[in-house]
C-alpha cells in the first residue's frame, strides 16, 4: 500500500526524537510557598512544588531558593542569581557568554551534574575549584585525586588535582576534564583552559563566543 506523502512525514515525526531546548530560568522570589519563576525572560510566574511552567517543573521550594527538574535534569536556582540554563541535550556546538559590569564572564553551569558558579579565566592552566565547592558537589577529590603542592597568599599548601565526569556550560558538554581543588575557598570556580582549549574563542564587546572545535 502506498501512503500520500503527507501521511508519511507524520508518521516519521512521530517517530524522530524532539529536539530538546535549551531555557534561561531564574529564580524571581518566593511567595507562599511558590517560586517565581522567570523563564527566558518572561514575566514572573509562581509555580507551587509539582507543577510545571514552560517546560520547568518545580520540585522543592525552600526559603531563598528552589529545586527545578527539566528534560536537562535537575538543578538548584537561588534569589538573586543569574539565570541558569535548563534543559538542552549538552551536544551544542556553540556558547555565548556575556561580560557582567566589571567585564569578567561569570555564569552558572555543571560539574558533574552539580550546579556551579563559573569565571572564564584564560590565565587558568585547569578548571580550579575552592574546596567548599568541591564537598558541595561531592567531588571525592581525597580520595581519588593526586595530591599537589600549591603557592597561596598564606604560603604552601596541599590540593589535590583531579579528572571531572562531566562539565557543562549552556547546552556544551565536555567530559573528562583536568581540575584541581584548592585549599582555600574561592568566589568562583575558575574555568580555566583543561576546558577552555577545546573552544575557538571570539570576542564581539561585551560578549564572548565559544565555538567547539571539531
Amino acid at each position: 500500500m502506498r501512503y500520500p506523502l503527507t501521511c508519511l512525514s507524520t508518521a516519521l515525526a512521530f517517530c524522530l526524537p524532539a529536539q530538546v531546548q535549551a531555557q534561561d530560568v531564574a529564580l524571581a522570589g518566593i511567595l507562599g510557598g511558590k517560586a517565581l519563576l522567570v523563564v527566558n525572560g518572561s514575566a514572573p510566574r509562581g509555580v507551587a512544588p509539582g507543577e510545571s511552567h514552560m517546560g520547568v517543573q518545580v520540585v522543592s521550594v525552600g526559603r531563598e531558593d528552589a529545586v527545578v527538574d527539566s528534560a536537562g535534569g535537575r538543578r538548584s536556582l537561588r534569589l538573586g542569581e543569574a539565570p541558569v540554563r535548563v534543559g538542552g541535550s549538552g551536544t551544542g556546538q556553540r556558547v555565548v557568554l556575556k561580560a557582567d559590569a566589571r567585564g569578567h564572564f561569570v555564569s552558572s553551569g555543571q560539574i558533574n551534574g552539580r550546579i556551579m558558579q563559573y569565571m572564564v579565566d584564560t590565565g587558568a592552566s585547569t578548571i580550579a575549584i575552592g574546596r567548599p565547592d568541591a564537598e558541595r558537589m561531592g567531588l571525592k577529590f581525597e580520595e581519588q585525586g593526586q595530591s599537589v603542592r600549591m603557592n597561596t597568599a598564606n604560603g604552601v599548601a596541599q590540593g589535590w588535582r583531579l579528572r571531572l565526569d562531566s562539565v557543562r556550560v549552556g547546552d556544551v558538554e565536555l567530559r573528562g576534564v583536568d581540575a584541581i581543588v584548592t585549599p582555600q575557598p574561592m568566589p568562583y570556580v575558575l574555568l580555566g583552559n583543561s576546558f577552555l582549549r577545546e573552544f575557538e574563542m571570539s570576542r564581539n564587546g561585551d560578549e564572548m563566543m565559544l565555538l567547539k572545535r571539531r
